[in-house]
Parts: C-alpha cells; sequence; structure tokens
C-alpha cells in the first residue's frame, strides 16, 4: 500500500481548500462543536451543502447512471477529513447510509425520488436504530411493524435520534416478523418526519448536543417506502453501519486537539518550569502525535480495502473504536496537562485554551457511543478478523 499521495490526490485537496476558504463563514464552521459539526442542522449549514454538491462532491463514488462520478473512495476520505478539520458539515448519511443502500437494494422508484435530491442536498436524513432495550444491539430492535392493507403499521419508540428535529425523511428499521431470530426479522422504511404520527421529543446529550427520542403512534408507511427486501433490513443496516463507523469519525479534528495541546505546552509554565521540558508531559504527547498517525493509517487501510473491492467490516470496527478511543485519551491528557483550569467551560476567557479542553472532554464520550460502542466493535473484531466464537 503506497501512503503517499497521488499529484492529482494533492490537487484536489488543494481545490478543497481554496473552497473552504472562499466560503469560511463562522455559522457553517465550527471546530469547538467536535464530531457534532458534521449535521447540517441550520439553514446556513444546509447552504454550504447545497455548495458541496454543486462541486459535484456529494456523489463522487456512486455509479454515473445514478449521477455520481464513478470515483474512488480515498478522494471522499480526503473531502471529509478537510471538511472536519475546519468544522463544517461533512458528507454523511444521505450519501453514505441511504444513498448507497438505495443503490444496492432500493426500488426503482425510491432511486428516482431520493437520489437526485441526495446528489442536490435537498434533503436531510435521520437514522433511527437505538431503542430504550436496543442500542447498541440493533438486531434487538423492538419498534412493531404490523401489516395493514398495502403498507405497514409502526408502533414503538427510538430514542438517540440526532438529527430527528431538522431532518425531511426518517430511515427507520422495524420489526416486521417477532417469530424468527432477532437478525431476520426486521424491515427498513422511509418515513416523513412530519408524519402526524410521529411526536419528537428532545434528549441533550452531555456536550450540549441534541438528540431525540421519537415515539411512533399508529405511523402508516406505503409499500413503496420499504426499504429492499422484508425482513432483510438488518443485512442492509449492518453493511450501512460499516460505512457509518468510518465516514462518522475522522481523523482531523482529534489532530487539531494534539496540536492544540502541543500549542499549549510550548509556552505554559508550572512551578516556574516550562511544561517543555517535563520528560512525562512531552512522552504523554509524543505518545499521542504516535497515535493519531496510527489512527490515521488505518483509516487508509480502510479506504484501500473498499477500493479494492473486499468488504472492509473489522476494518471499519477497528478504525472506529481506535480513533474514538484516542479522542478520549487526548482529551483526558489535555484535561490533565492544563489542569483545574481545563475543568472550565468553552469561551471562559481565564480558561487555558479557551476551554476547549472541557467541551472535547464531554463530546468524546458520545463517540466511543454512536455507530456502536466500544464493546461491541471489539466482539465484532473478535468475530469477523480473529474468527471467536460468538459466546466467550
Amino acid at each position: 500500500m503506497n501512503f503517499e499521495f497521488s499529484e492529482e490526490e494533492c490537487q484536489f485537496l488543494r481545490e478543497v481548500d481554496d473552497f473552504l476558504e472562499e466560503n469560511r463563514h463562522i455559522d457553517v464552521m465550527d471546530v469547538t462543536r467536535e464530531n457534532m459539526a458534521q449535521v447540517a442542522d441550520t439553514p446556513e449549514r444546509r447552504a454550504f451543502m447545497k455548495k458541496l454538491a454543486r462541486k459535484g462532491w456529494l456523489g463522487i463514488t456512486w455509479p454515473k447512471e445514478y449521477g455520481g462520478q464513478d470515483g474512488e473512495g480515498f478522494y471522499e476520505f480526503l473531502l471529509n477529513e478537510k471538511l472536519s478539520s475546519v468544522g463544517a458539515p461533512q458528507i454523511g448519511k444521505g450519501v453514505g447510509i441511504v444513498g448507497k443502500t438505495l443503490i444496492n437494494v432500493g426500488s426503482e422508484k425510491l432511486k428516482k425520488e431520493f437520489l437526485p435530491k441526495i446528489l442536490s442536498a435537498e434533503v436531510e436524513f435521520a437514522v433511527g436504530y437505538s431503542e430504550p432495550n436496543a442500542g447498541s444491539d440493533a438486531a434487538a430492535m423492538r419498534l412493531k411493524a404490523e401489516r395493514k392493507g398495502d403498507g405497514w403499521v409502526l408502533n414503538g419508540q427510538k430514542i438517540f435520534t440526532t438529527s430527528a428535529h431538522f431532518a425531511d425523511w426518517y430511515w427507520v428499521g422495524a420489526r416486521t416478523n417477532p417469530d424468527v431470530k432477532k437478525h431476520f426479522g426486521i424491515s427498513l422504511f422511509l418515513i416523513r418526519m412530519d408524519d402526524p404520527g410521529l411526536t419528537i421529543h428532545p434528549m441533550p446529550t452531555m456536550g450540549g448536543e441534541r438528540t431525540n427520542g421519537v415515539f411512533f403512534d399508529n405511523v402508516f408507511v406505503h409499500d413503496d417506502y420499504m426499504v429492499g427486501e422484508e425482513n432483510k433490513g438488518f443485512q442492509y443496516i449492518a453493511e450501512a453501519l460499516d460505512i457509518e463507523r468510518f465516514t462518522l469519525f475522522t481523523i482531523s479534528p482529534i489532530l487539531g486537539r494534539v496540536r492544540l495541546l502541543c500549542d499549549y505546552v510550548k509556552t505554559a509554565t508550572r512551578d516556574g518550569k516550562p511544561l517543555k521540558d517535563d520528560a512525562v508531559i512531552r512522552q504523554r504527547v509524543a505518545q499521542l502525535a504516535t497515535q493519531c498517525e496510527v489512527a490515521r493509517l488505518l483509516g487508509v487501510k480502510f479506504v484501500d480495502a473498499a477500493v479494492s473491492g473486499s468488504t472492509p467490516t473489522y476494518e471499519a470496527s477497528a478504525y472506529k473504536l481506535y480513533a474514538t478511543e484516542l479522542s478520549l485519551r487526548v482529551a483526558n491528557a489535555t484535561m490533565d496537562i492544563m489542569g483545574p483550569g481545563a475543568q472550565l467551560a468553552l469561551g471562559t476567557e481565564e480558561a487555558p485554551g479557551n476551554g476547549r479542553a472541557e467541551s472535547c472532554y464531554t463530546y468524546t464520550v458520545i463517540d466511543t457511543i454512536g455507530g456502536g460502542s466500544s464493546e461491541v466493535q471489539r466482539n465484532i473484531i473478535s468475530k469477523r478478523k480473529l474468527g471467536l466464537p460468538k459466546n466467550f
């Protein structure tokens, strides 16, 4: 594997840099939102995504027959890293989870209705997998879907749906057959978020961002809006989660936090002595910098596996596990090294690093849970890569 960028890739990066500089705006780019900066949850951020769409950057890897470029996934990887480095919204659920699943298994009706809107950034999606008793174990979901005429009636609850309060459509897994093993009785649906049977309640996170609980009260979904085959939803969800685990957790914000820590150590003193001369602190920062490079190469390995045609299942989990746990280690180290003042809230003038340490510390806990917890990622690696049994 060649880890150096080609001249074409370097040219693409320069083009993205120029685009970001031309469109730099505080209401669109905010690195202090950490990983939640990726969502297009305001009119300004949705307008930014439409500018990305006009550049042709939302369908880089899609087939040309669906409006894409048949391009290499590495360019998508480079684009997301650049976007996340400045705290801009990223390509994610629509292009990856929803769009790629519809391309693979969606009906012609769904492809015609949704794919053009995704490419033009006209539609935002919320993803509904988690439930009160089915968090990291998506196969345990209980949202009930019962057959009624030419469709289904859904009743139950979803939780931790990040985008429900601003999305246009809901990408939902529901149990259509309760009499088979849990992995084989789930189907996927698309539902309008303004359906009168949906009730949305805010669920604030530690980082101050909003997720949601969504209640279903006799929500009717026509057969036309079932994605793929009945009762095969979990298989589609599992494939989409591999995309989510990689695309939603970029390395650039973590590198930014390490640079912030390095800048602090260069000038700070403790007990009259420069922190940069403390051997323990130097070692800890060096370890984090080295681990950032490991995470970056794990990401490149994932993209290489995808481009070569293999299914990057355990690679996605390995990257997600390592990157999000590294994010935690960076946050913990920053709190330790910056001292008690690091506990002051973001924006506090007296706080070292303007309070960024505190926001990093609270946000990074969320990252280890979203897209499947660290424990789930370890189980996936043990089964898919190491060949260990399910119960051990």
